[in-house]
């Protein structure tokens, strides 16, 4: 009970820091980075943080040092050495070793049936922070980042290709581009290579993209989406040429959500026609416009458009809440 009572003297103790004046706060701190507890630290690099005290810098990377060791029992669910990179990154460190030794992470832990890996976030934070490291060229950037695809956790995979996209240079957008080709993952990773490489290359990659819109499955959403993110009329064009050509009922709702998302006004004209013609896609119209967010001035003009017709007002209704 001592024990228990101390560790929550703690953490009220560092709670407290919130409310006092910064410069009183540094030493707490300070001391707070050497607790043997991982939460404590956790707790303690997340409040340097907060105070933007990159002065503790030398003790943050000790601290970060120390939970490698035997770390399944220093630092259970990895929680310090996550908040340690987190801060570590916000301050733009430019150690790269530190950053590769929490990317290269793996920390297995008991479970129930066997043991799971703690350690992604980790991984996925560091390869984000690799990328602000200037010492590091960026053929060895890359090099590094690009292993990261074989990673077991779809979250590092995803954040493999943000950091790649970050790069932002065509070697970047060649790499984005071969994972895209290479298929064969979650669609949430191949959206991040879809979005990666319109970010980098603009609407000229647009055409490009589009081949992911055939399959008319998971990964064709995600490259609809992408391309809706680039709010163009190119953009719109497509995906309403896909549209057209479309005959599944889920992948047509799809394209509709997209079309709307491209913010373009040709685009609500496009799904207020549905509506206004009564098509058979104009209950999915319907529901792409309100699950957009739309204007107060959007939401009653479609209104009025479903008024009159009992099957687009219930869905008016139905999707309005």
């Amino acid at each position: 009970m001592p024990a228990k009572r101390s560790f929550e003297e703690q953490i009220a103790a560092l709670d407290s820091l919130r409310q006092q004046a910064p410069e009183a706060c540094a030493e707490p701190l300070r001391k707070a980075l050497e607790h043997r507890n991982n939460f404590v630290v956790a707790k303690a690099a997340d409040l340097v943080r907060v105070f933007q005290f990159q002065q503790l810098i030398p003790e943050l990377r000790i601290a970060f040092d120390r939970f490698f060791e035997n770390p399944v029992k220093t630092d259970p669910q990895c929680w310090a050495k996550n908040a340690l990179s987190r801060t570590l990154a916000a301050f733009e460190h430019q150690d790269a070793a530190v950053f590769l030794r929490g990317m290269r992470h793996i920390q297995l832990e008991p479970v129930w049936g066997g043991s799971s890996d703690t350690a992604g976030a980790l991984r996925a934070t560091c390869a984000l922070a690799l990328v602000q490291c200037r010492s590091l060229l960026e053929p060895d950037l890359l090099a590094h980042l690009v292993g990261l695809f074989a990673d077991k956790d779809k979250s590092v995979r995803i954040e493999a290709a943000r950091a790649i996209e970050q790069v932002g240079s065509p070697s970047a957008a060649l790499l984005l581009r071969l994972r895209a080709v290479l298929g064969a993952d979650e669609p949430e990773v191949l959206g991040a290579c879809y979005s990666g490489i319109l970010r980098i290359e603009g609407a000229s990659a647009i055409p490009w993209i589009s081949r992911f819109l055939a399959s008319s499955d998971d990964p064709a959403a995600e490259a609809a989406l992408a391309i809706a993110g680039t709010h163009s009329d190119q953009g719109l064009d497509i995906l309403r040429e896909r549209f057209t050509e479309e005959s599944d009922s889920w992948f047509r709702s799809v394209l509709l959500s997209a079309i709307v998302l491209t913010r373009q006004d040709a685009a609500l004209e496009f799904l207020f026609d549905l509506v206004r013609t009564e098509s058979l896609q104009a209950e999915p119209a319907i529901e792409a416009i309100l699950r957009s967010m739309p204007s107060d001035e959007v939401t009653k003009r479609l209104e009025k458009l479903v008024a009159g017709n009992q099957r687009l007002a219930r869905a008016f209704a139905t999707h309005r809440k």
